[in-house]
């Protein structure tokens, strides 16, 4: 259904009298609400009211003290979200009740500078500006539990049970254990318009791996973060939670979430970062956008690790890179080269973790690599060759959310790059979260110290 007329037809006519709405926060989680359909119909053409709160509270809901956008100096209102109807789905574990995603927008129309979605549209607006097409894709691991919102509260999060116990990477055994719900993933996250390449178990009790299928960038980002939702509707109706920290122990590997991009001309049809001629297959417009992640990204690093738990996964050894490096298909550097063919040829930046927002991730990616693009940067780092971890010939990313959050507050590229009014918000956001955890007494703390000090 690609018509205005196909899609208010569907809506108008679902035995639900619903219709379901969601917009991205800061922090990627889908807020949102059922609205009948016939109001519904007046919203396409209008707009939906919706509390700005979504931009003034955090992941918990507890409110900001020094936000700018909202807070109690300005009474929360009503912020306006347009409904993008190039986004609709039939929900499969509803029903198929139909459903929308929007943006946020000013009392002009314009873009939202808080709205994660709308940076993503700018973003890529100067990338065809230049005469490029983003092709991107998220892939995402993730660790299932055999509980439900209920049991982990009366555990503490403690002693959760595994959906399967043990080291089971790319097990076929794994698979064929509770199959129902890895069936349900695969067959009703495609149809959900979420075309699902590939999925497996990755090693460690109860953890999954899925790639999608590459798309425009706006797309890919749209695919990803309702993908990431999907999962865990999915999964409550197996009696499962899922759960996209980037470490939750640890004693086990990190859960990331993997950006592969590559640049294609206006019409999509030839990849711009093949080059036959050359030794590696690597066009002088892929090396430039290496040399621009390279250099931008330790300036942008919360948008791509923006937890306090992110840094727990970001350690040597551990699968995840910790250096500012690249080599052409090495998994111990930042930035993974993957030249091999003329379709193919992408790169995959592996500081991701599967706790992003991936409006925020992908913008961060596609504009780092184009500072690189635009300014015509040459790759003179060589490539790692071999442990990752050990070279530390362009420094190191750094250690903490802090750390990072204020490497890119007090960077004038950052605010060039994403617009000085987003990066003083998003900051802010992540100075709030290393204030709530720096209050917080640990488990480690307690163990450490309780007894013996």
């Amino acid at each position: 259904m690609s018509t205005s007329k196909e899609i208010l037809d569907y809506v108008k006519n679902h035995p639900s009298g619903k219709v379901k709405l969601a917009v991205a926060d800061i922090d990627g989680i889908l807020r949102g609400k059922y609205v009948a359909a016939e109001k519904f119909a007046s919203l396409v053409e209008g707009r939906l009211g919706f509390c700005d709160v979504t931009f003034g509270w955090d992941a918990g809901d507890l409110a900001y003290e020094n936000g700018k956008y909202t807070g109690w100096h300005t009474g929360y209102p009503d912020a306006q979200v347009k409904i993008d109807l190039t986004t609709f789905r039939k929900i499969p574990w509803e029903n198929d009740v139909p459903f929308f995603l929007g943006d946020f927008i000013d009392d002009q129309d314009q873009a939202n500078y808080v709205c994660p979605r709308q940076l993503l549209k700018k973003v890529i607006a100067e990338c065809e500006s230049e005469g490029f097409s983003p092709l991107f894709a998220q892939e995402f691991e993730w660790f299932n539990f055999s509980e439900t919102p209920e049991t982990i509260q009366e555990k503490g999060f403690a002693n959760l049970k595994p959906l399967s116990p043990g080291m089971f990477g790319y097990s076929i055994l794994r698979s064929t254990y509770r199959n129902e719900f890895m069936s349900d993933l695969f067959e009703l996250l495609n149809k959900f318009d979420i075309p699902i390449e590939g999925l497996h178990t990755e090693t460690g009790p109860g953890v999954y791996e899925a790639a999608i299928k590459y798309a425009p960038a706006l797309q890919a980002a749209d695919q990803a973060i309702l993908f990431k939702t999907a999962v865990k509707e999915i999964a409550y109706k197996h009696g499962i939670l899922a759960t996209f920290m980037a470490k939750i122990s640890e004693n086990l590997p990190g859960c990331s979430g993997h950006v592969h991009q590559s640049l294609w001309d206006a019409d999509k049809k030839i990849n711009l970062f093949y080059d036959e001629k050359d030794a590696d297959n690597m066009s002088e417009i892929m090396k430039s956008y290496i040399a621009g992640q390279l250099h931008c990204l330790p300036y942008l690093l919360p948008m791509i690790a923006p937890t306090i738990n992110s840094y727990k996964r970001l350690v040597e050894g551990a699968w995840a890179p910790t250096t500012v490096t690249w080599g052409i298909d090495n998994r111990t550097t930042a930035l993974r080269a993957l030249p091999g063919s003329k379709k193919a040829s992408r790169l995959e930046t592996r500081i991701v973790g599967s706790d992003t927002n991936p409006y925020l991730a992908l913008s961060a990616c596609l504009a780092a690599g184009m500072y690189g693009v635009k300014n015509k940067l040459k790759l003179e780092q060589p490539a790692t060759k071999g442990n990752g971890y050990t070279d530390l010939s362009n420094g190191t990313l750094s250690r903490n959310l802090f750390e990072a959050t204020q490497k890119m507050k007090n960077s004038d590229l950052a605010a060039a790059l994403l617009g000085g009014d987003f990066v003083d918000h998003f900051t802010m956001t992540r100075e709030w979260e290393c204030k709530q955890f720096a209050k917080v007494v640990t488990d480690w703390e307690l163990k450490r110290y309780l007894e013996i000090i």
